[in-house]
């Protein structure tokens, strides 16, 4: 029942969408809708703009708290920028230099980037080694710190991050995809509807199954299955988590508290052969739907 809603929400909003503006695009640029475009960021500047956006989403939106350095420079940034790709959405309507356009951005981190640096952001919580172990023949990306300004949120933004992340996989051969997806604040109980839908329905099984870290370690079975009532479940589930879940996600079965980001994580496991036919068509097999 609750995959039938999203998908009927899905075929609504590809007909909205459907109506945008494509326009040929640069050699370097994913997609482009209308005034809006995505692609990698191109220079030391445009990540350092990104981080700016991100400080603004997380920092004076969300109330994180980052080390003193990155407060006192207001950018969220960590070690594992250095080593990342930078994914962007840029409003090229708006004045100014490319890095003045920033809108919305994704970080981008492929398995061979990621060993032979530090790891996975994510096995900061989840115990990503023990799904890498049981698939030696696929090659993981993880998507991470993804963020759009207010003004910002509309489908056509989320569409262009999703046809960037779809033509940077396709381009890097990547198997599956994942990364942390949080619900604000720190209080899993407060999510009890949402999370215990999540654990009922769409936790990753066999040969997926991923759990946080033991020591850090929270339960989402927080009601009884016949306690959670579908429809409402879905309005209550973050914008992030629940495009993930249309694209044919699944989650890990514990959750984690961020204090520092004043989130509840859970991570999302998304297999690129798992991903519903209606959206490799709808953005093309070859990532071409936006980008030609």
């Amino acid at each position: 029942m609750s995959i039938e809603i999203l998908n009927r929400e899905a075929q609504g909003e590809m007909v909205q969408s459907s109506k945008a503006t494509v326009e040929p695009v640069a050699s370097d640029v994913l997609g482009r809708i209308g005034n809006l475009e995505t692609r990698l960021a191109r220079s030391a500047r445009e990540i350092d703009a990104a981080q700016a956006v991100r400080y603004r989403v997380f920092v004076e939106e969300m109330n994180a708290q980052l080390p003193a350095d990155a407060m006192r420079r207001q950018r969220d940034i960590d070690s594992w920028d250095a080593v990342c790709d930078h994914l962007l959405v840029l409003d090229r309507s708006l004045e100014g230099d490319p890095e003045d356009q920033i809108v919305g951005t994704y970080r981008l981190l492929r398995q061979d980037v990621a060993m032979a640096n530090s790891g996975f952001y994510s096995s900061s919580e989840f115990d990503i080694d023990a799904l890498l172990a049981r698939h030696p023949d696929k090659r993981f990306m993880e998507l991470g710190r993804s963020c759009v300004l207010p003004n910002y949120r509309t489908k056509r933004t989320v569409e262009l991050l999703w046809q960037g992340n779809w033509a940077y996989a396709l381009k890097h051969g990547m198997s599956a995809m994942f990364g942390c997806a949080s619900f604000p604040g720190v209080l899993p109980e407060q999510h009890a509807l949402a999370l215990s839908f999540l654990y009922h329905n769409v936790v990753a099984k066999d040969e997926w199954a991923v759990s946080a870290l033991p020591s850090l370690a929270r339960t989402m079975d927080l009601m009884p299955v016949e306690a959670v009532n579908p429809k409402k479940a879905l309005m209550a589930l973050p914008p992030l988590i629940k495009g993930y879940l249309r694209l044919g996600a699944m989650v890990g079965s514990t959750a984690v508290v961020d204090k520092a980001f004043n989130t509840t994580d859970v991570l999302i496991v998304l297999p690129i052969a798992s991903i519903s036919d209606r959206y490799v068509n709808y953005y093309g097999a070859d990532a071409g739907r936006f980008a030609s």
